[in-house]
């Protein structure tokens, strides 16, 4: 197949292009940065003035959407929601422009989202059937995200919502951050402890990226999440046990909320996610404990 990415040059994007070449596949990358197309990736430059990636494309199979200021990087500031926001939409819309003028239609839209569009709670239990939503900066987020994706079925093409959870890999996500207390000795409880984790290896994100392109049964909402999400403090305990460091020192939540603003609400609250869509059409998690994760990411690096 021929695969389109918006964000392939990201985290999660640089993955996703090496498992579709390691299957064979033909990558189209669009970006702004100056790249040189090699073998059987191309760079297509986009959201630049001039730019019409419209007539470059050709024949493509499928659009991969993860394009998006990144919510882990800096503090969140109003301009710093704004960039957030505005970033997201303006990608998909792009996108849909492209789309809309392309002759011949791929089959499917896969849009990345999170599990930030369900509320937080420490008894709720979500699947892709809950319909409740949040309400704070996430939430909108992530709502207005999906139904500006959802638009590209007015073409007869299929739209997936990967609602991703906690991302863990080596060098991004939020495993680095998560990891470097008890790497120092000084890991412990985050806020209450109580808040649920709904993780997910990086390794599991991308084979499901995949999988939801060549799965025809797949539509809406999708959560990528483990099939076993774990309150803080059994996650934080699983850190310490497989670096070998002690679970000891607590943050308490107003110390969080002083260092991060509004953005704590990433560690102090969680949601209780489920990927039934996935383990419904039988997909096979590599790492589907925590542990499993842990020992992949972390022994190696560990001291």
């Amino acid at each position: 197949m021929k695969i389109v990415i918006a964000g392939g040059t990201g985290f999660i994007g640089q993955r996703v292009t090496e498992l579709l070449l390691t299957e064979g596949h033909t990558v189209v990358i669009l970006t702004r940065k100056e790249t040189r197309s090699s073998g059987k990736v191309s760079f297509i430059r986009w959201l630049e003035e001039g730019a019409t990636p419209e007539k470059e494309i050709r024949k493509a199979d499928a659009f991969i959407n993860l394009a998006g200021v990144s919510i882990n990087d800096g503090r969140w500031s109003k301009s710093h929601q704004k960039q957030i926001y505005e970033s997201r939409l303006t990608a998909t819309d792009e996108l849909l422009r492209i789309i809309s003028l392309l002759p011949e239609k791929p089959s499917v839209l896969v849009n990345a989202s999170a599990i930030g569009i369900y509320p937080a709670s420490l008894s709720a239990v979500y699947t892709e059937n809950s319909l409740e939503t949040a309400t704070d900066f996430l939430g909108k987020t992530v709502s207005d995200w999906e139904s500006k994706a959802k638009q590209v079925e007015n073409h007869s093409i299929r739209a997936v919502y990967m609602r991703f959870g906690v991302v863990l890999g080596k060098e991004g996500g939020a495993l680095p951050l998560m990891a470097l207390p008890f790497r120092l000795f000084v890991g412990g409880k985050v806020g209450s402890g109580e808040q649920w984790v709904s993780w997910v290896h990086v390794m599991d994100v991308v084979r499901a990226i995949v999988f939801a392109i060549k799965n025809d049964q797949l539509r809406g909402p999708v959560n990528v999440t483990s099939p076993s999400p774990l309150r803080m403090n059994d996650f934080g305990k699983t850190i310490g046990s497989v670096l070998h460091r002690p679970h000891w020192l607590p943050v308490p939540s107003f110390a969080m909320k002083m260092i991060l603003g509004q953005k704590s609400a990433l560690v102090l609250e969680g949601q209780h996610v489920i990927p039934q869509v996935l383990q419904e059409e039988g997909f096979e998690f590599m790492f589907p404990t925590l542990r499993l994760a842990l020992e992949d990411l972390l022994t190696q690096t560990s001291d």
